[in-house]
């Protein structure tokens, strides 16, 4: 990459780190600070589908207004409204009104992330393509994996104060992001156009005829697999192997680095060798041995191993697939974009409903779903590629 292309992506790294990692503080005094209030887990549960529902609902639409205004526009509207949400949390004790600072944070999401990932294609080559996602990749991870430290080390000195640092940080991104981030590209009264806000059942069906239709079904099922994996995690290893509070956080902060590593170092060493479809096939095959494999775990250890490859198998599989989504969108990067997180929604909000249920039942079954269709989900994969053999992989 020219140096002007590495100080863009800095830029959009800094923008998704902050507010990747806002978000993460508050995750380890949710729990306390639910309790606090006289809320207990059905709270926590709806502050997690919540904040994925509005995305969700949110995405597609925000997805055509950056194509539309420009991403520059959309990004700062996007920092703006997980600020706003931060500090509506901050400010109130009201369970109901820290719903409502939940849907103001899913929405400045939706606003956020497909304008980054359009930003990162309007600036790179197809062959940088998958280099520009991984870096952005990353400092999602990144922020994944410092924000949940902080935000337990700031609540050692007050149960609140992560929520006002939180906040505050997102706010600087705001001002930096205002200073120094640059349009992408010209908008122009082509571009520009009527803001429509279609119905989201009318996008989906859009979708449905689009050439990365089978990507975005994927990205829904590895947020589903993923999200299902990580809710029944900490509960799943406190069952069967009495594991404690600092082993369940050694095991997801282990498994963020490595996601940081992955994305950083390898993704795009491996997609430049075998492709994006070998890759994609590859991984998500992994992924089901290991939700097959974690049946059978019988320690900590053996467990913590699986959970390891499940991760690194994600986190190659995330910007695989923004690399192969965006490269099959052509002009309409932003719209793709917004399926892309509006799809990575659906998995969110179902995946750890669905698991939570299915946990209740027998603390095995989890994994038996994950593994079923993870194991339907490479199939498709397989045939959708031997039908598209002339689409853009990076080895053709």
């Amino acid at each position: 990459m020219l140096p002007e292309q590495k100080k863009k992506i800095i830029v959009l790294m800094i923008n998704m780190f902050i507010a990747i990692g806002s978000f993460g503080i508050i995750i380890p005094i949710l729990p306390a600070y639910l309790v606090s209030i006289g809320e207990g887990g059905m709270a926590a549960g709806l502050m997690i589908a919540i904040f994925a529902g509005a995305q969700f609902v949110m995405s597609p639409i925000a997805g055509k207004w950056a194509d539309q205004v420009g991403r520059r526009k959309m990004i700062i509207a996007g920092l703006s409204g997980l600020t706003i949400s931060m500090f509506v949390f901050y400010l109130s004790d009201s369970i109901w009104v820290l719903y409502l600072s939940r849907v103001i944070g899913g929405i400045g999401a939706a606003l956020l992330i497909p304008a980054i990932f359009a930003y990162v294609a309007d600036i790179t080559t197809m062959d940088q393509r998958a280099k520009g996602n991984s870096y952005i990749s990353a400092a999602m991870s990144l922020g994944i994996v410092i924000g949940p430290g902080i935000g337990g080390f700031l609540a050692d000195y007050d149960l609140k104060l992560p929520l006002l640092v939180s906040a505050m940080v997102s706010l600087v991104s705001v001002v930096f992001s205002v200073i120094v981030l640059k349009e992408s590209r010209e908008v122009t009264p082509e571009t520009v156009g009527p803001l429509k806000q279609e119905p989201m059942l009318k996008k989906l069906a859009q979708s449905v005829h689009k050439p990365y239709f089978i990507p975005l079904i994927i990205t829904l099922v590895m947020s589903f697999g993923l999200m299902a994996y990580e809710s029944v995690l900490g509960l799943f290893v406190d069952n069967q192997f009495q594991a404690t509070p600092k082993q369940i956080a050694v095991m997801i902060t282990s498994t963020g680095i490595v996601s940081v590593v992955m994305q950083l170092l390898v993704v795009e060493r491996l997609v430049r060798r075998f492709g994006e479809g070998i890759i994609l096939n590859v991984f998500i095959a992994v992924t089901a041995v290991c939700f097959f494999l974690s049946l059978f775990a019988s320690t900590y250890v053996l467990f913590f191993m699986i959970t390891l490859v499940v991760f690194l198998s994600t986190s190659i599989l995330r910007p695989v697939l923004n690399t192969l989504i965006s490269k099959l969108a052509g002009n309409e990067q932003g719209f793709a974009m917004g399926m892309n997180n509006a799809y990575m929604s659906i998995g969110n909000v179902i995946g750890p409903l669905l698991a939570g249920i299915l946990y209740d039942v027998n603390i095995l079954y989890p994994f038996v779903l994950g593994f079923v269709v993870l194991g339907i989900t490479i199939m498709v994969s397989v045939k959708w590629q031997k039908k598209k053999k002339g689409m853009l992989f990076s080895d053709s």
